[in-house]
């Protein structure tokens, strides 16, 4: 992406040579309700922030008349009973399914962020060569576009937010994408990986066609590979597939 900016509400300034920030402020939510460096960290101050945060995104989108993303990355987390406890739920939540490869309008997407920011929920919001929104551990944002889209830059500084010109370190490309398929034991509680193989050479077109994915879909990401596409998988693999032992999955990241 030709534009990149880590947009967050940490000041520069208090950055060391490293880049690590020096204060001691919140990065999560969660921490509502705490002492933070002498103060109280209140849901009023964390909502005036998300705010900010939310309402940039849809600045840059509304500047560049980009009002459609497509969520990429997307978690299997659903919303349990105790999310719904939460002062930071909104009963919304519920009325949105977030799922791979979903094309959500402006609407939606400020609820999407809303629910990543307050932890409910976890993907990316993607526009092939045109456009994305990642979110980081800590409060951290970041934005690409294929424009400059200084009204919407010196939006975010208006509303509190610092903008650093920086490439958000979960941009890749296809050039740099690798492709596994990754095996874990069946019936196991928390899954672990324990053991992996790389295939290469094979089209993008197929794997969006194995796993129902749009032409748009970068297939970055973990998809389940189900028994249906063992003969095929098997082709790639020195791993004898055994579905009655193992679980597997396609991952492809960098």
């Amino acid at each position: 992406m030709k534009y990149q900016w880590r947009i967050t509400k940490y000041n520069p300034l208090f950055r060391n040579e490293k880049g690590h920030y020096l204060l001691d402020e919140w990065t999560c939510p969660s921490e509502i309700g705490k002492i933070i460096n002498g103060n109280l960290f209140t849901l009023e101050e964390y909502l005036f922030i998300e705010h900010a945060y939310v309402e940039t995104i849809i600045e840059f989108l509304n500047e560049k008349r980009q009002y459609s993303l497509r969520l990429i990355q997307t978690s299997n987390r659903s919303i349990s009973h105790e999310d719904k406890t939460s002062i930071l739920y909104d009963n919304e939540f519920g009325m949105i399914n977030i799922k791979e490869d979903l094309i959500v309008n402006i609407n939606e997407i400020r609820l999407i962020c809303k629910m990543i920011l307050r932890n409910f929920a976890d993907c990316q919001l993607y526009s092939k060569d045109n456009f994305f929104v990642h979110f980081g551990w800590d409060y951290y944002m970041y934005i690409g576009s294929n424009q400059k889209s200084l009204t919407a830059i010196e939006f975010a500084k208006k509303s509190g937010l610092y903008v650093e010109e920086l490439s958000s370190p979960y941009y890749f490309e296809e050039k740099d994408t690798t492709r596994l398929v990754q095996w874990s034991e069946v019936g196991v509680e928390i899954p672990l990986v324990i053991g992996d193989e790389e295939i290469v050479n094979v089209p993008l077109e197929e794997y969006r066609k194995i796993f129902g994915l749009s032409e748009e879909h970068p297939v970055f990401g973990y998809f389940e590979i189900t028994e249906n596409y063992r003969d095929y998988f098997q082709l790639f693999l020195n791993h004898k597939m055994d579905f009655t032992k193992y679980e597997y999955g396609l991952w492809a990241g960098n």
